[in-house]
């Protein structure tokens, strides 16, 4: 048995750019004009609630439960304002397809491993027609550092497998995948380029 977990954002769906705008937005809103690097790629954990606690280091600022809570829920309501008013996420091409195989195949598991929110990626996700029932979803409500994540993702599967592939847009997924021991399949052409700080 193989498993292949799967990255969401700029994998499976057009939504990296739009994610990085609204992130940044509700980081603002709640603590105003504070220092965010120019680089996604700058910061250690390059997920959701990894960053924001970075942020709040930089800038000294105490990581409270609150504030991270705040900042994700106003992402989380702007997610939603943005389908509301303007549709559905597109998934990349073939993404929906390659993922149905995977359900279907006898010899391989799929789990999701983002590095945003839970609830984000599942909104994103339904909005798109990806399936949920049924596939694993390890996030940074679970653990601010990716490789955590995967490992938790892969976790949930449960049992031994021959191979595990991890599919990612970003060289942060290329990094953990090689930390983790895992394949790593690039999807698009971001991986081992600076990412500007609208995309994550």
């Amino acid at each position: 048995m193989h498993a292949v977990i799967l990255d969401i954002d700029g994998t499976l769906l057009n939504s990296s750019d739009l994610d990085g705008t609204l992130y940044l937005a509700a980081v603002r809103k709640v603590l105003g004009q504070a220092k965010v690097r120019s680089n996604w790629g700058l910061y250690q954990n390059v997920t959701d609630r990894g960053i924001l606690e970075e942020i709040l280091d930089d800038n000294s600022l105490p990581k409270r439960i609150a504030t991270l809570t705040a900042v994700r829920d106003i992402f989380i309501e702007s997610l939603g304002q943005h389908i509301d008013q303007y549709g559905p996420f597109f998934e990349i091409p073939g993404a929906k397809a390659f993922v149905s195989s995977l359900r279907a195949s006898d010899s391989h598991c799929v789990a999701y491993a983002t590095g945003g929110w839970s609830a984000s990626a599942s909104i994103k996700l339904k909005s798109a027609g990806f399936p949920l029932d049924g596939i694993p979803l390890a996030s940074s409500d679970d653990y601010p550092e990716r490789p955590a994540i995967m490992t938790h993702a892969l976790n949930q599967l449960g049992g031994d497998f021959q191979s595990v592939t991890y599919y990612g847009d970003g060289e942060w997924d290329e990094a953990a995948s090689r930390s983790l021991g895992w394949k790593f399949m690039p999807v698009g052409e971001k991986v081992g380029r600076p990412q500007p700080i609208r995309s994550r």
